[in-house]
């Protein structure tokens, strides 16, 4: 269990499809190394040199292909290595983390999109890496129509759908209305953010929602 007291801070981005995690997880560590801080952005499942393996079989490929609770042990199986190689050792010495997707993504696909039980999903997550929880959670809200049309617009011609992607339109819509409970459930934690909006008000956003922790830096 991981319970020691670190100096540092673990800041995950949470959304659907297309939401644009990536882009504003570059932009917050732009902003946080121009404070001086020092920043590892990493991502799930991946960010590891096994779990890059991992995501390789889950991510990629046809949906369908493998089943929930597969998944969902491949997924944790990815996450102990990803938590005690990278993340872990980096909030020990005071880093700021920006992880692309985390428990609350496990939740809402594994859980709400799947319909795998959410308790033994947390509890399965407990076991795997403690009671390591972010500090702060980024929701990028965007309607799943929205979000998968502009995954649609930025891949290349011929690039294939992930797994996920190819999910029908219900399944992300179970995914959406999963991370929208969670983010009543946890309002201290997790904040929602408006991504519906252009780069730059999103990104204004998350500084607004991140304010309190960059006062203790």
């Amino acid at each position: 269990m991981i319970k020691v007291p670190y100096s540092g801070r673990l800041i995950t981005f949470e959304g659907g499809e297309g939401a644009g995690k990536s882009t504003q997880q570059g932009l917050l560590a732009h902003r946080l190394r121009a404070r001086g801080l020092e920043v590892v952005t990493t991502r799930e499942p991946g960010g590891c040199p096994l779990a890059e393996e991992i995501r390789r079989w889950v991510v990629h490929g046809q949906a369908g292909t493998i089943t929930a609770r597969t998944e969902l042990l491949l997924l944790l199986a990815a996450r102990v290595e990803h938590v005690h190689q990278v993340i872990w050792p980096a909030l020990q010495r005071g880093a700021w983390v920006l992880c692309d997707r985390f428990l609350d993504s496990t939740l809402a696909y594994q859980g709400y999109g799947r319909g795998l039980d959410l308790v033994l999903v947390q509890q399965w997550h407990t076991w795997a890496v403690g009671s390591l929880l972010p500090d702060r959670t980024l929701w990028l809200d965007v309607a799943p129509a929205i979000g998968l049309a502009r995954v649609g617009l930025v891949r290349p011609a011929g690039w294939a759908q992930d797994r996920f992607e190819q999910e029908t339109l219900a399944f992300h819509q179970r995914v959406q209305d999963g991370f929208q409970t969670l983010a009543q459930a946890s309002p201290d934690r997790i904040r929602r953010v408006d991504a519906a909006l252009a780069p730059e008000q999103v990104a204004n956003q998350i500084g607004m929602a991140l304010h309190d922790l960059f006062s203790d830096t």
